[in-house]
Order: C-alpha cells, then sequence, then structure tokens
C-alpha cells in the first residue's frame, strides 16, 4: 500500500500523536509499505529539518484551526497517488480539507481521534465544548461519519467517544497502539540520567514524565507526595516534560506551600538515553491523569520493568491492572494519596515482582509489532470495502 499520514503536527513536543505517527509510520515501512507524511508544520522547523521520514510540511497554519491554503492546494494536486490515508487527530484544518480531497477523490481515509472525543473535556471546559458543537456538525462530525473506519486505541476510547456529542455515527474498530522497544544499555542510560543530575543519585524517586497540564493530574500528585512525605521522609518526586501552559509556577508553589520544595525536582525535557535512564532508575512511574487516551509513557515504563501508578482514567488502566504491573486507583487527591502509599508500603521483594509483571504486560499488550499488524489490518479491509 502506499499510506499517507494526514497530521497537525510532527513536532515531538507536541505529544503522544506526534510520536505515536512517527513509529506507526517506521514499523509501516518495515512492513513493505510505502509511506509520506503531510503536516501543517512550517517547513523551516529544526524537528521538521531533522525529521526521518518523507515529510511535507504545508504550514504554517494560521489561528487556532491551522488554516493553510499550501496544505489545501498540495492535497487536492497529490491525494490520487495515495491507496489510503490516516488522519491522525481532529478539530484542526488538516482533518477536514483532507476529508474534502479524499471525498472528492474517492481515496479510503481513516481516522484517529487520540481521545480527542473525550467527555472529561465536555465536563471540564463546557464552554469550549459549546464552541465545538457550532462546528461539529459541518465539520468533524463529517470527518468521522464518511471515514472507512474510525481507529479506535482501546476498547475504553471507543465507548468514551461516543458521550460527547449526541449527533455521532462512525464505523468503529479497535486497533490498539503499541511503541517500539526501549534500547538496550540499562547501565549506560541511568549513568546518563545521573551524569545530568547527579542529585538524584542513591535517592528513591518515584518518576513522572508528560506535558505539565491540568489534564495530567500534577497538582494531585505533588498534594499526595506532599501528604505521605512525612512518613516516608527518604522519597524524592521528579517531574519532567515541558511547560506548554506555564503552569510549573503554580506547581512550585505549591511544593513550597506544603514543605516538600527540596524533595521535588523539576528536570524539563529530557529525551535519549537521559528518559530511558530515569524510567529505569525510578522506583516507580506515576501518572495520575483525569484523562489519557492511552499513555504512551506508561508503556515506555512498563517497557523498562518499571513498575506504573496510574489513574482509571488512562484508558489503558485494564491492561496495566491485569498484567501485575502496576496499581490503579480513581483520580481523587485521596486515591492517588493511597496509590502511592499502596506502591510505597510493598516489600522490596513485592516491587521487584511488579516490575518482573511490568515487562511482560508490555510483551503482551503494547509492542509496536502487534498494534501495526491490527492496523495494517484495517487499512485493507477498509480499502477492499471501498472497491467492491
Amino acid at each position: 500500500m502506499k499510506i499517507l499520514y494526514a497530521i497537525n503536527s510532527i513536532n515531538p513536543d507536541a505529544g503522544g500523536v506526534a510520536e505515536g505517527t512517527y513509529n506507526s509510520s517506521k514499523e509501516m515501512i518495515k512492513r513493505g509499505h510505502a509511506l509520506e507524511i503531510a503536516s501543517l508544520d512550517d517547513p523551516n522547523a529544526p524537528f521538521v529539518e531533522n525529521f526521518e521520514l518523507p515529510c511535507h510540511a504545508l504550514g504554517p497554519g494560521r489561528g487556532f484551526y491551522n488554516y493553510s491554503s499550501s496544505y489545501k492546494s498540495w492535497m487536492a494536486e497529490n491525494i490520487r497517488r495515495f491507496d489510503c490515508v490516516i488522519i491522525q487527530g481532529i478539530w484542526r484544518y488538516h482533518a477536514l480539507t483532507t476529508r474534502h480531497a479524499c471525498m472528492k477523490n474517492n481515496v479510503p481515509y481513516f481516522v484517529f481521534t487520540h481521545g480527542m472525543l473525550s467527555p472529561w473535556f465536555k465536563h471540564s471546559y463546557p464552554l469550549k465544548h459549546m464552541k465545538k458543537w457550532l462546528f461539529w456538525p459541518w465539520g468533524d462530525y463529517r470527518v468521522l461519519r464518511d471515514a472507512r473506519a474510525v481507529l479506535f486505541t482501546t476498547e475504553e476510547e471507543r465507548l468514551l467517544s461516543r458521550q460527547s456529542f449526541w449527533l455521532y455515527r462512525a464505523r468503529e474498530r479497535t486497533v490498539g497502539y503499541g511503541i517500539n522497544d526501549v534500547p538496550d544499555g540499562v547501565d549506560g542510560q541511568k549513568k546518563a540520567f545521573f551524569k545530568n543530575f547527579p542529585a538524584l543519585a542513591a535517592k528513591p524517586f518515584l518518576f513522572f514524565i508528560g506535558r505539565i497540564h491540568p489534564v495530567k493530574g500534577c497538582d494531585l500528585l505533588i498534594n499526595a507526595f506532599a501528604e505521605l512525605s512525612k512518613k516516608y521522609p527518604e522519597w524524592h518526586l521528579v517531574m519532567a516534560g515541558p511547560d506548554q501552559v506555564g503552569l510549573r509556577g503554580e506547581l512550585e508553589a505549591l511544593c513550597a506551600k506544603n514543605g516538600v520544595a527540596d524533595k521535588v525536582h523539576w528536570i524539563g525535557m529530557i529525551s535519549g538515553d537521559v528518559k530511558w535512564g530515569a524510567f529505569r532508575a525510578a522506583e516507580a512511574f506515576v501518572l495520575p491523569s483525569h484523562q489519557e487516551n492511552f499513555g504512551i509513557v506508561v508503556a515506555e515504563a512498563m517497557a523498562c520493568g518499571t513498575s506504573v501508578l496510574i489513574t482509571d482514567k488512562v484508558n489503558i488502566w485494564r491492561e496495566v491492572e491485569s498484567s501485575g504491573g502496576g496499581l490503579v486507583q480513581p483520580d481523587t487527591l485521596k486515591d492517588v494519596a493511597a496509590l502511592l502509599e499502596q506502591f510505597l508500603a510493598l516489600s522490596p521483594q513485592a516491587r521487584q515482582d511488579m516490575s518482573d509483571a511490568a515487562r511482560l504486560g508490555f510483551e503482551k499488550h503494547f509492542t509496536i509489532q502487534e498494534a501495526t499488524a491490527s492496523l495494517e489490518g484495517a487499512l485493507l479491509k477498509g480499502i477492499e470495502e471501498q472497491t467492491t
């Protein structure tokens, strides 16, 4: 097959959608398919210039919706070269414009919503939801309605996506999601991490990595950690990731107020061996999100053999719980505090058993090979249905 991925941005700082697109694309190429990516990025952006895959950066898009006349023109001229198109995410210009081009030229397309229809956003941001309703009937409702399949990474996401808008119609299919295995070199990765952050050497710590954003439950984590700090004074908390909405200052003030400023370490963006070393060195990875479509970082932690502590708003919580590789609680302060204490109270042997189970859980549920095979099957079936 010749496949086009249509995405708002390939910027790795944008979150899991960009990383997932990259990983899936590489695996599709390994399976013998030809592949290109079209995005609304500025072609002069450094991450575009360094991108390893064939990418047409057709921005920069203008405004919140990321409008780009170049993107529209390119789609009109090139869409017939492809056997199918995968639209990554909705609520941006690339989704509706790609749909128009595919419909006009009878090219089958598929859509990953990537959790963007979660009802959490409806309840947490009602004004934004009302604005989306003005766009929905003539916009992304049609994007989903006319797709050969709307693809979901978990059954949880599929069921939740039905709850945001009463006007909803889609050919639903759950295909899973996966990541590349972590690189070898445990000792070198740990060494790289501690070289960059020597103050954490020989300290037991819990690890968070992700966007510093309200949806991630960072305030819950800090408050819960502070509650337990007096009982477990030797423990530290490491917070990694980009501060996209300017929340870090408020959270640092919360640490100071709770008397744990010296035990919470803000290390910013990390990557490569430093990131893998952080996962390897941590006693557990924590993600107390209020909404998480998949949680690539959860799978990354499990791939490293690191126990995961998550809320039941992370859509892969059932797989984590059944694997024995982590613990799950609701997304309230009381429950997140209980989540941390449940782990901290474990014996060393119980922690090791959970760590071993995390790795086995990754191999069972979250490998890129299994997820890509499922996606490939969905594409072939959709193309066949389009031509019959």
